[in-house]
């Protein structure tokens, strides 16, 4: 069972990072090519749903490496926690982004704040700080299953 839920643990985080690929490859390249009017259009009726569903990936890849964490504190797999420490360290970043960068340029896409140059210009900062945090969750991914492998390891010793 332990296997079954480790092998869902970074499934579910690793849909989470296909859709973050996603967003990156497929709309915001789509909503570069939109002129304001378009954009603004668009992201009055999507943008809520795309942030709620963002939103609920979001928390449950940030919750998976914690939760990580918290079991192998609890059965004293030191290597294992370390490595899941880790990863609930980059998870952080990765949430503390939203609050740094994106949820206040989203908010000026909701507000149709930005004339159509400096959106063009907001769109390309949205984009690097985007790329910069699926970077940041893959991290987070690669220490989230070298603290399973170690554990699975420990489990087979």
């Amino acid at each position: 069972m332990k296997r079954f839920l480790w092998f869902l643990s970074v499934a579910v985080f690793s849909i989470f990072i296909g859709s973050q690929i996603t967003e990156g490859v497929l709309l915001l390249p789509y909503w570069k090519s939109l002129s304001a009017a378009d954009f603004y259009s668009y992201y009055s009726e999507f943008g809520p749903s795309i942030g709620r569903f963002y939103t609920v990936l979001t928390i449950i890849a940030a919750l998976t490496p914690l939760i990580i964490s918290a079991y192998c504190s609890k059965n004293h797999q030191s290597r294992s926690l370390t490595f899941a420490l880790i990863s609930s360290l980059f998870a952080l970043f990765f949430v503390a982004s939203f609050y740094l960068y994106f949820k206040g340029a989203n908010e000026l896409f909701f507000q149709v704040a930005l004339s159509e140059e400096v959106l063009v210009s907001e769109l390309i900062t949205w984009g690097y700080w985007h790329w910069g945090r699926i970077f940041i969750e893959c991290l987070s991914l690669v220490f989230l299953i070298l603290s399973l492998v170690n554990l699975q390891e420990n489990k087979n010793t």
